[in-house]
């Protein structure tokens, strides 16, 4: 007889979330009232019965549950309204493709990310936000939104597609991205393909940006095979196309590989750079203890680059609580493939399942006082997470997030560079609130640059911004979708 006892199964508890209207389900408290919605849902238990249109769904609530989700992503794929949507988007790329299709993509574009390859465009990084911030002047109001959207375009069409495309394509590559966004949201929680057959100005604007991008990504592939070999993402994709026996890299792969990447490589870094930015506006102690890192460790003025990562503790810190605090990827579904238990409930085949990283990030169990921008819980001796598995800004399991650490690179040297070099003020009456879309962040932050001098270690410094009164500085939100 085996001496070891078997712990028991928590209690959970399953409940229906209230206030469900005819035919949209609760899409009226997603669209109007997203956050508070999904933050109102674990008093109610830990996974909530809700509907979207007139579908059934879960939202999982509790860490532990979600955790267990994700490690199972061949009975929770990728699927659901959400990416269902996608799927119409970038076709079956690494992030929306099946879960019997995804270990072969993985494979082929694992290499790009791994660390030595990170590190290599790491100098990339640091110049392409330098080359943005040197265009910035004293008491300039600079639309930050906009500005890392250039940043992080520029340097994943640079990782993906070397110079080939020029300044133009960049600007309209963000401005697509910009319209795709919008519209992705409301056709995920009103899953009724009728309403969007109309073609009003919201659905042909989003239709037109969806064109335009494949257009693009379409026109750099067919250059580059009327060109020489580049040692970039889409000349591996091509050589491996070309080496390929057996057919399985397709063009038609090709090109979703290449959309995927630029369609999640793209806003959901940038929205984490406006939302650092915005966040350290309002913390005046957190934004001191960033400028007092920089001061000390580029204090010969230069650039960060990928030796200064291991230095760069506290700026880390805030890249990491932002992405707690304001997580660009808030909400994601997953699709049953077979009958399954989850929460001891029966989850029949075919149900589509929620998770929120926002809810999760933002349950008082997990992250005490949540709404407080808090970077000293990730330094050594902080708080963290009062529970595990409350943080997934990138997912867990097999279907993590390919770019995790290209994506906190990214943002880390941005951040460090940047800031090395301006302090952003918010406008007076700037809006604190911000509504998502399909990603989470402020889409159009406008704020007050003034340079910054380098202080000797141990020493404050203090920046006077004057700027004048503006009713609607700061605005975010979603234009109609």
């Amino acid at each position: 007889m085996s001496g070891s006892v078997k712990e028991p199964e928590q209690a959970w508890t399953v409940e229906c979330a209230p206030g469900a209207f005819p035919l949209l389900g609760h899409g009226i408290a997603l669209f109007r009232r997203p956050l508070a919605f999904l933050n109102s849902l674990p008093a109610r238990g830990d996974l909530v019965e809700v509907r979207l249109g007139p579908q059934r769904a879960w939202v999982v609530c509790h860490p532990e549950l979600v955790h267990r989700m994700l490690l199972d992503a061949q009975t929770f794929d990728k699927g659901g309204t959400l990416y269902d949507r996608l799927r119409s988007l970038m076709g079956d790329g690494v992030v929306t493709c099946p879960h019997d299709r995804h270990r072969r993509q993985r494979r082929l574009l694992q290499p790009a990310f791994r660390p030595s390859r990170v590190a290599g465009h790491a100098d990339l990084m640091g110049e392409e936000a330098a080359s943005v911030a040197a265009t910035w002047r004293a008491g300039q109001e600079v639309d930050v939104s906009a500005a890392m959207m250039t940043v992080t375009a520029r340097v994943m069409s640079r990782v993906l597609f070397s110079d080939s495309l020029d300044a133009a394509t960049h600007t309209e590559v963000r401005r697509c991205l910009a319209d795709v966004v919008r519209g992705l949201f409301l056709r995920t929680i009103v899953p009724v393909d009728a309403v969007f057959a109309f073609p009003t100005p919201a659905n042909r604007r989003y239709r037109r940006a969806v064109d335009r991008l494949h257009a693009i990504v379409a026109a750099a592939v067919a250059e580059r095979r009327r060109g020489a070999h580049r040692d970039d993402l889409l000349g591996t994709l091509l050589a491996a196309a070309a080496s390929d026996e057996d057919g399985a890299v397709t063009d038609r792969e090709v090109h979703d590989q290449l959309i995927t990447l630029l369609l999640t490589g793209v806003e959901t870094t940038a929205l984490c750079l406006a939302s650092a930015f915005s966040l350290l506006g309002r913390d005046p102690e957190a934004e001191g203890r960033l400028h007092a890192e920089l001061d000390t460790v580029l204090a010969d003025g230069r650039r960060p680059g990928p030796g200064d990562l291991p230095r760069l503790d506290y700026t880390r810190a805030v890249v990491t609580e932002t992405l707690r605090h304001s997580p660009p990827g808030w909400l994601f579904t997953r699709i049953t493939t077979r009958d399954t238990e989850l929460a001891g409930r029966r989850i029949p085949r075919g149900t589509t399942v929620l998770y929120s990283p926002y809810l999760l990030h933002h349950d008082p169990a997990s992250f005490p006082d949540p709404e407080r921008f808090l970077p000293d819980r990730w330094l050594p001796g902080g708080t963290a997470a009062a529970r595990e598995h409350a943080l997934v800004p990138f997912a867990a399991g097999s279907r993590k997030c390919l770019g995790d650490g290209f994506a906190m690179t990214e943002a880390t040297l941005a951040l460090a560079t940047i800031a090395a070099r301006w302090r952003l003020a918010h406008r007076p009456g700037a809006s604190r609130d911000t509504r998502p879309a399909v990603t989470l962040g402020p889409r159009t932050l406008r704020m007050t640059c003034a340079p910054r001098t380098r202080e000797r270690a141990g020493t404050t410094h203090r920046t006077t911004i004057r700027v004048p009164h503006s009713r609607t500085a700061g605005e975010t939100g979603v234009d109609d979708a």
